[in-house]
């Protein structure tokens, strides 16, 4: 009875998880957030291109649960208002106010790709059959990704595509613009090796 004990807990023992490194190599500490600025260049799906400011924020869930590793939750507000393509008319402008999930690839130290969904209202102004039609504001759903490029410490370099859908609008036609962004970010959470 005593040799089938023995064995039973060496059976037991062997199945339980073995750890061969009593520290972690890395740590991450600080506040999971990411603060970034940028230049977009957009098709208006109006009349042209247009250009302006965009400014995000990302909230990772790093430091949580492993289930959640690689997901957060973005913030993204744009200004399309410089760099008229010539055929679009003077007063063209869009703005967004986006919020959504994205997901972050992070296996790799200095790049990470990431996708995005997002969604959120979006302001246009622009130039009418009817005088005192010129601005509409609408819902605005919009899926995209690209590249995060660690270029120095906590400082990121973004290349982003968004399309977005613009939703009911001139009678049941949906806008679509959709563009590139390229900025630059500041992580604030601090990775810390061993």
């Amino acid at each position: 009875m005593h040799g089938k004990l023995v064995l039973a807990t060496l059976f037991l023992a062997a199945t339980l998880p073995a750890s061969a490194q009593v520290t972690p190599s890395s740590q991450q500490s600080g506040v999971p957030l990411v603060v970034g600025v940028g230049f977009s260049n957009f098709n208006t799906d109006w009349s042209g291109r247009l250009s302006g400011a965009t400014l995000w924020a990302d909230w990772n869930f790093n430091q949580g649960p492993s289930f959640l590793q690689g997901f957060g939750i973005e913030v993204e507000g744009r200004d399309l208002n410089y760099g008229r393509s010539s055929g679009a008319p003077k007063n063209l402008r869009q703005d967004t106010l986006e919020a959504g999930a994205i997901y972050t690839w992070r296996h790799y130290r200095n790049i990470h790709p990431y996708g995005k969904f997002i969604a959120g209202l979006g302001s246009i102004d622009f130039q009418h059959i009817t005088p005192t039609y010129s601005h509409d504001t609408r819902t605005v759903w919009a899926s995209g990704g690209g590249v995060e490029y660690r270029a120095w410490q906590h400082v990121w370099v973004r290349g982003d595509y968004e399309y977005q859908f613009w939703t009911d609008f001139f009678n049941h036609h949906a806008l679509n613009p959709n563009g590139v962004t390229v900025g630059v970010a500041y992580d604030f959470g601090h990775i810390h090796a061993h």
